[in-house]
């Protein structure tokens, strides 16, 4: 059987569906699975042994050009004499969606009542009902599985082996993390600025813990704020900048990564490394809590069909709870 899954972004997102593919391959060893990917996350699936082809799309790209449209068109073409037998559009979205019409004759989705762009289940044979609001991992796992006979438990989730693989990483970074202390990575950014934890109290994390904080970023503005806390904190160092394959590898390597609601955070969970999320303006149900997975909320409440990107309210999580946390996950 060749199944294509279209899952385009964004990094978190892809994460918490990659989890069902061990599980779909456990119950049929000899399916091919293809990935249908934004460029930009090709790092994350690789070398998944999971995965047969990662096939990448970029639809970013036709926001500003008609010869791009052309371009994607091509290579949905390209991908379709796959011949596939089934293709399940993970994202539920009119642009996965049309893809995934694209790409095969028997496609599978959320419906209507389980996206927030209900018109795309009108392309779909099949539709996974499961309430918006529910937990996203299961929501991820359930429109993987379902349209296979398959189910995937919340307990198989929690017994999960790591499903992300890295090779080839920045040997350069081994001369960041210590022999002596706990290796801390630190994630300090996301998408937008409600979502993040304030400096301050990463700094005084770090001070707290007196361990070896490594902190990651993305952009200049990431960069500028890790230098910053790195001048506050003797124990902490910014990391050179890295791709997304490297990155798993230093989080593999890590004793716990402490971060805000965002990809590289969730990293860590597909690990089974332990760590802590922060949440602010955005729903706690987007992680499992486990053992050695944690969260801490702000006490605003979630909208989950309207995120309120003005609510500030993860600035109110005191440090000295997320600095017990984390001595607990350190000498657990």
């Amino acid at each position: 059987m060749k199944l294509a899954i279209v899952k385009l972004s964004a990094m978190g997102d892809i994460i918490h569906a990659m989890v069902a593919l061990q599980y779909i391959k456990k119950d049929n060893s000899d399916i091919q699975i293809d990935w249908i990917v934004e460029e930009g996350f090709i790092k994350i699936l690789e070398n998944n042994p999971h995965i047969d082809n990662i096939l990448p799309l970029n639809l970013k790209s036709i926001k500003n050009s008609k010869r791009a449209i052309l371009n994607e068109i091509k290579k949905v073409r390209k991908y379709t004499q796959n011949n596939y037998d089934l293709v399940i559009d993970a994202q539920g979205l009119m642009k996965s969606a049309i893809t995934a019409k694209l790409l095969g004759k028997k496609v599978a989705g959320f419906s209507k009542n389980s996206i927030r762009e209900g018109v795309a289940s009108y392309l779909y044979n099949q539709q996974i009902e499961i309430a918006y609001h529910e937990n996203t991992i299961e929501r991820n796992a359930k429109v993987m599985s379902k349209p296979l006979g398959i189910k995937i438990t919340p307990q198989m989730i929690i017994d999960k082996k790591p499903f992300l693989f890295y090779s080839n990483e920045d040997k350069s970074l081994q001369s960041y993390l210590s022999t002596t202390k706990k290796n801390i990575i630190f994630v300090i950014g996301s998408t937008w600025e409600s979502r993040n934890y304030p400096k301050e109290k990463f700094v005084e994390i770090a001070n707290h813990l007196k361990e070896n904080i490594l902190i990651v970023w993305g952009g200049e503005e990431e960069l500028e704020k890790a230098e910053w806390i790195e001048n506050k904190s003797s124990y902490a160092k910014a990391l050179p900048k890295i791709d997304l394959n490297s990155l798993k590898a230093i989080i593999a390597q890590s004793d716990l990564l402490i971060g805000n609601d965002t990809g590289p955070t969730h990293i860590a969970w597909g690990l089974n490394i332990p760590s802590i999320t922060i949440f602010g303006p955005t729903p706690i149900n987007r992680v499992y809590q486990t053992p050695i997975n944690k969260t801490i909320k702000s006490k605003s409440k979630v909208d989950h069909y309207k995120l309120d990107k003005n609510d500030f309210s993860i600035t109110k999580i005191p440090s000295h709870k997320i600095i017990l946390m984390a001595k607990g996950l350190l000498n657990g």
